[in-house]
């Protein structure tokens, strides 16, 4: 699936965040796909009255129905379900070969296979998973997924530092997040691949960024309440240095950036795709922003205008991007905005 050799300490400090203008020394040859599909399996929301077109697919109420002895046919309509959380199914298509990848899993053990359920996705398609990042609303799937999966190996790519334990401290509160364990996801069945560096998969048609250089002036990261345990003691972790995208090249399109909460700041995930891969245009731009909450609505007007001036034709933020953030970006990009929801599959074909 990709290479399997663990990260070491000389990788980690080749791939940390720093200033990196201009184009990539040796720039990554990412391969043309023919079609991209991106299934939302998981998000914040679920809208079932939500009207698609030719390139979007709106799951309404799904075909999914469940007993129900107040109506008159027995039975109602059960819809999807929304969490705090994010997950993503990637097909992705070069030729008449088709490859399924799993981006991010969702908060809870059951929302993500209830979804599929209700969608008709076939979980046993999968070739592949790749977590975003280690927090745990992107992770909490793993456990339904692995039940579902049974002995199956599965390989799995994820960020060594995805196993940090984190918190938000506040004067007020604290909460400690859920960790994710690497013991336990071995003895569920995954094949974990630990890669801090760009890695790339599906016959070289997958990119997964690794580390993100962070470039701009005004992604700044996590506030101080987000900390991450060092051993001895707790400290500000603004980075999420574990952050990470998956991005496809659509062939004579341009690229598509998928994001889980874009930690390392979605312009600066753009921009390290753009100089790794060396292709300028961006055809989408799909996730989670993280633009909520007072420590990023500073950040909201220039981060649109910096993805106005790379003219998506799809950008479909869900998840953390926040409701001050999604007006913003469809007032500025009306063609190009999509609203997201569970169940919502964008079809991309190349030209």
């Amino acid at each position: 699936m990709c290479d399997t050799t663990h990260a070491t300490p000389h990788d980690a400090a080749l791939s940390a965040p720093r200033p990196a203008p201009g184009r990539a020394v040796d720039p990554i040859t990412l391969q043309p796909v023919d079609e991209v599909r991106v299934t939302v399996l998981m998000d914040n929301t679920i809208d079932a009255l939500l009207v698609g077109d030719e390139h979007t697919i709106r799951a309404g109420f799904g075909p999914a129905d469940t007993a129900a002895g107040q109506f008159e046919t027995g039975h109602t309509a059960v819809g999807l379900l929304a969490e705090h959380g994010f997950s993503a199914l990637v097909t992705v298509r070069r030729g008449n070969r088709e490859t399924v990848l799993l981006f991010d899993t969702g908060l809870s053990p059951s929302g993500l296979v209830t979804n599929a359920d209700r969608l008709a996705v076939d979980l046993g398609s999968l070739q592949g998973v790749v977590l975003s990042h280690g927090h745990f609303d992107h992770a909490g799937g793993l456990g339904g997924l692995a039940a579902r999966l049974g002995a199956r190996r599965m390989p799995m790519v994820v960020h060594p530092q995805a196993w940090t334990r984190r918190r938000l401290h506040t004067p007020q509160s604290t909460f400690d997040m859920p960790t994710l364990s690497r013991k336990a996801l071995d003895a569920e069945g995954f094949e974990v691949v630990e890669r801090s560096r760009p890695s790339l998969l599906v016959d070289g048609s997958v990119l997964i960024t690794g580390e993100v250089d962070r470039t701009t002036d005004f992604e700044h990261g996590m506030p101080a309440a987000h900390q991450a345990w060092r051993g001895d003691h707790w400290e500000h972790d603004p980075q999420v240095i574990d952050d990470q995208a998956l991005v496809v090249h659509l062939r004579d399109r341009g690229l598509v950036v998928l994001t889980g909460c874009g930690h390392a700041g979605v312009v600066n995930i753009v921009r390290h795709a753009r100089r790794l891969t060396g292709v300028g245009p961006l055809h989408a731009l799909l996730g989670g922003f993280h633009l909520t909450g007072p420590a990023f609505e500073p950040v909201i007007a220039p981060t649109v205008r910096a993805l106005q001036d790379f003219a998506p034709r799809l950008i479909a933020p869900g998840h953390c991007t926040g409701w001050r953030a999604q007006h913003a970006l469809a007032a500025a990009m009306p063609d190009a905005w999509s609203a997201s929801s569970s169940g919502t599959t964008h079809r991309l074909v190349s030209a």
